[in-house]
C-alpha cells in the first residue's frame, strides 16, 4: 500500500462509488440541479439579452445623430460652435458602418399661417401652425420612414428649390388632405407647395407626423435657412463607436471637436442591465442548489467513511498511510462532484437550446462557461469530500478494525 499509483487510486475510487449506484444518484443529483441552474442562468441571460438587443437593433442600436456643439455666450444663449455643412449626408455616407444619412432643420415662417386654402376664413376657427421643417433627400431611409402615399422629394426638388413638400400623417390630417393625386397645395402665407407625399410611419424623430417637410434648397431661398441643426444616420449594428470616431473629422476636420454624435456604444447597456438582473437573481438560487448539492456529497461520503471504518483499519494495517487514505476519499467525492457537473453542464445547454427553439430564439452560451460549470462540480466534490476524508484519515488502525468487526 506504500506504493499506491494513481491508477490504483481511481480504480479503488470507482469501486466506493459504484458500489452503491442509488446512493449514487441521490447523492449527484443535487449538485446536477445546481450546475444545470447555473448554466440555463447564464444562457438565458445572454439568449435573453441577445434577443431584446435584436428587437431594438432596428432603431436605438443602428441610429446616430451628430449635432453642432453649443457655448454660451456672454447673454447665457446658446450659440452653435459651427455650421453643419450642406453636403454632410455625401460627406458621411462614404464612411465605413453609415448606411443612410440626412440633414434636419426647423424652419422659422416668421409667423405665416400654413393652410390648404389661399382664403382666410375670419369666422373660422383659427388652429395651431403644424410645425415646418426642412430636410435633404436621405430623410425617409435615415430615419426609416415610410409613406402612405406618393413619393419623397428628391436631388432635383432640393437643388432647383421646387416648393414641393411632404407631410406628416397628423399634418395632413389637420390640413384636411388624404391623397396626392389630385396635386393638392398647402400655404405657408401666400407661397403655395405641392403635397407630393404623405408620411405614414417613422422610427425616429416621431414629431415628424406632425410636421411639413420641405426641401432644405426650398427652405434656404423663401425662409433663408442658414444651416441645418442636426444629421441623422442609420449605421451598421455595432459601427457605434467607429461612427462616433469618424463623423466629427468628416464634418470639421480642423475642429472635430466642435461636432457632437450620439451613437450606440458596443455592448450596450440594455444588454448588460438585462443580463445583470437575470444573473443576480437566478445564480443566487443555482448556488443555494450548489450548497444543497455539496451537503449531500458531505453527508454520503461521511456516511460511507463510517460503513467502511474495518476497511479504513485493513488498508492502514496494511501500510497505507494517512493522506492516502484521505485521498482516496476526496477522490471519490471529486469523481462524484464532476459527474454531477458534467451532467449538470449538458442538461442546462439542452435546456438552453429547447427552450430557445420552443420560442425561436437563437441560443447563446460561451462553451467555456458550460466546462467551467463542469470543473465547478469538481471543487464543489473537493470542498465537500474535505471532512470527510480527515475524519477517515484519522482514525487509529486499531480501533478501526475493532469498529468493523
Amino acid at each position: 500500500m506504500s506504493g499506491l499509483s494513481a491508477r490504483d487510486l481511481l480504480v479503488e475510487a470507482s469501486h466506493g462509488i459504484g458500489s452503491r449506484p442509488g446512493r449514487l444518484v441521490l447523492t449527484i443529483l443535487g449538485t446536477v440541479l445546481g450546475i444545470a441552474a447555473v448554466v440555463v442562468t447564464l444562457g438565458m441571460a445572454q439568449t435573453g439579452a441577445g434577443q431584446i438587443a435584436k428587437q431594438f437593433d432596428a432603431v436605438a442600436a443602428t441610429q446616430a445623430v451628430a449635432s453642432p456643439e453649443t457655448t454660451n455666450t456672454m447673454g447665457g444663449d446658446s450659440r452653435a460652435k459651427m455650421t453643419m455643412p450642406w453636403n454632410a449626408p455625401e460627406r458621411v455616407e462614404r464612411l465605413n458602418g453609415v448606411e443612410a444619412a440626412a440633414l434636419l432643420a426647423d424652419v422659422d415662417v416668421a409667423g405665416a399661417r400654413i393652410s390648404a386654402v389661399p382664403v382666410v376664413d375670419p369666422s373660422a376657427a383659427q388652429l395651431a401652425n403644424p410645425s415646418v421643417v426642412a430636410a435633404s433627400p436621405g430623410l425617409l431611409e435615415a430615419v426609416r420612414a415610410t409613406l402612405s402615399t406618393g413619393r419623397m422629394f428628391d436631388a432635383g426638388h432640393d437643388e432647383r428649390a421646387n416648393r414641393v413638400v411632404v407631410l406628416g400623417a397628423g399634418a395632413a390630417q389637420r390640413l384636411g388632405v388624404n391623397r396626392v393625386d389630385s396635386q393638392p397645395a398647402i400655404f405657408i402665407g401666400d407661397k403655395a407647395y405641392t403635397v407630393i407625399g404623405i408620411l405614414d410611419e417613422t422610427a425616429r424623430r416621431r414629431d415628424l407626423l406632425d410636421s411639413v417637410i420641405l426641401p432644405l434648397g426650398t427652405a434656404r431661398a423663401d425662409f433663408d435657412l442658414q444651416a441645418a441643426s442636426e444629421l441623422q444616420m442609420r449605421i451598421a449594428v455595432g459601427a457605434g463607436d467607429l461612427v462616433a470616431e469618424q463623423v466629427p473629422i468628416a464634418l470639421a476636420p480642423n475642429t472635430p471637436d466642435n461636432v457632437k454624435v450620439q451613437a450606440p456604444r458596443a455592448g450596450g447597456e440594455l444588454q448588460r442591465n438585462v443580463r445583470g438582473s437575470i444573473n443576480y437573481i437566478f445564480i443566487a438560487l443555482g448556488a443555494v442548489a450548489l450548497i444543497v448539492g455539496g451537503l449531500g456529497i458531505a453527508n454520503v461520503t461521511l456516511l460511507s467513511v463510517m460503513e467502511r471504518v474495518g476497511e479504513i483499519g485493513l488498508r492502514r494495517a496494511l501500510g497505507a498511510t494517512r493522506g492516502q487514505v484521505a485521498l482516496q476519499f476526496i477522490v471519490e467525492s471529486v469523481v462524484v462532484g464532476l459527474l454531477g457537473g458534467f451532467l449538470g453542464s449538458a442538461l442546462g445547454v439542452v435546456t438552453v437550446v429547447i427552450v430557445s427553439a420552443a420560442q425561436q430564439w437563437t441560443p447563446i452560451i460561451d462553451m467555456p462557461i458550460a466546462f467551467a460549470a463542469a470543473a465547478l462540480g469538481g471543487v464543489i466534490g473537493l470542498v465537500a469530500g474535505a471532512y470527510p476524508a480527515i475524519k477517515a484519515a484519522s482514525l487509529e488502525p486499531v480501533a478501526a478494525l475493532r469498529g468493523g468487526l
